[in-house]
């Protein structure tokens, strides 16, 4: 039996990166075999063999030999194999004694050249029709290693599985994931690009496949189309999926604008919530994911005016985000926001007033005698918190009397 460790860690282990995650191949070797020397493995795979073991991957080539299971993968630099040494389970890829004799790496002919160059280039001529989620895959991997371009050959082929109708078979959940990881990369707004460019937003990130048509606004607050400003804001938020979702769904729907209102978007935020939360359920994303993307698109706009709204306005904003868990997180986007618009950008000033706010707002409680009322006690509360806020504005103007508190 032979133990191989392939794709994705061998290609970190390459580029100087930290291991993700590790697969191995299996060659040699009967299922039964392998069951027999690692008996606590179990079967993960249903149209070939597949087993788990430790949390990690084991399965058997798809071909005849090593080669032919490397040409099969998806992009060459994610074609290489690395032999085990005795013990599969070592933890360090770098440990001589666990991988063996590093210079018997087995790749695709194309896999070093291609690591050099920076390229993303499918490993065969149909390898992304041949599973076409792949598409979303490769899209992923021009997020995650943003120095990478994708090869001409690569284009073309994802063109070719939007035209020909192939991602319609796509499993939800898999787009799902694969979108999952491009917004945990560091350059999430590359998933989109690449995909846009190459025709493949449709059907699963509808409406963005229109965005590149569409101003993001007037141009005296925005200098860029939709999708480039939803690219700019998702990258901003790098480094927090949740809120780089949030970043992609905040604006959908400006796509849905009637055109004899361009370039302005009136209304927007009503349309997006119920397209960011088809987008959040299509995807079969958690459920933090489809609340927080709705939320994002009703709230973003409101947020981003937040030391102009009254305080009941502020008192349901605060209300809504603090319910969700989400108050860091919306404004959060409303810096990225700001910034990728061009405007200027108030967000520490926001969010320090909003974080002042929320202080009061959750010190506020009904007494004993005004609880457990249905209505007329969410009501009362309601009323005593924006009646806090407005004292606080107070306190802060200097004001001999209150602006109206609703």
């Amino acid at each position: 039996m032979k133990l191989y460790v392939v794709g994705g860690a061998v290609r970190d282990r390459l580029l100087g990166r930290a291991e993700a995650d590790r697969d191995y191949l299996v060659l040699d070797a009967t299922p039964e075999e392998f069951l027999r020397r690692f008996p606590a493995a179990k079967p993960a795979g249903k149209s070939f063999p597949v087993y788990l073991l430790g949390g990690r991957e084991y399965a058997w080539p798809r071909g005849a030999t090593l080669e032919a299971d490397l040409a099969a993968r998806d992009l060459t630099i994610n074609a290489l194999a690395m032999p085990v040494g005795p013990d599969p389970d070592c933890a360090d890829l770098a440990d001589p004694a666990c991988l063996g004799d590093l210079s018997r790496i087995a790749a695709h002919p194309q896999s070093f050249a291609d690591l050099a160059a920076r390229v993303l280039r499918p490993a065969s001529p149909t390898a992304m029709a041949d599973d076409p989620p792949r598409v979303f895959r490769a899209a992923r991997f021009a997020a995650e290693l943003p120095d990478f371009s994708p090869h001409p050959d690569l284009i073309a082929q994802m063109r070719g599985c939007a035209e020909r109708g192939l991602l319609f078979q796509c499993v939800p959940e898999r787009v799902g994931r694969e979108t999952l990881a491009a917004l945990a990369a560091p350059a999430p707004g590359r998933f989109l690009e690449v995909l846009d460019q190459t025709g493949c937003l449709a059907p699963w990130f509808s409406p963005l496949d229109t965005a590149r048509a569409i101003a993001a606004g007037p141009a005296s607050h925005h200098d860029r189309d939709l999708l480039g400003h939803t690219v700019q804001v998702v990258n901003r938020l790098a480094g927090d999926p949740l809120r780089a979702w949030m970043g992609l769904a905040h604006d959908l729907g400006k796509a849905a604008t009637a055109r004899e209102l361009l370039p302005k978007h009136h209304g927007h935020e009503l349309r997006g919530e119920g397209l960011a939360r088809e987008l959040g359920l299509r995807l079969r994303l958690p459920a933090r994911y489809v609340k927080a993307g709705s939320l994002a698109a009703r709230l973003h706009m409101n947020a981003g005016r937040y030391l102009a709204l009254r305080p009941g306005s502020r008192v349901d904003l605060l209300g809504a985000v603090h319910a969700a868990g989400l108050f860091q997180e919306i404004f959060a986007l409303v810096a990225a926001d700001r910034r990728a618009g061009g405007g200027e950008d108030h967000g520490q000033a926001i969010l320090a007033a909003a974080e002042g706010d929320l202080e009061k707002f959750l010190a506020v409680h009904l007494p004993a005698e005004e609880q457990n009322q249905g209505e007329a006690s969410g009501a009362r509360l309601r009323e005593l918190r924006c009646l806090a806020l407005t004292k606080e504005d107070v306190k802060r103007a200097g004001k001999l009397s209150p602006p109206p508190p609703f």
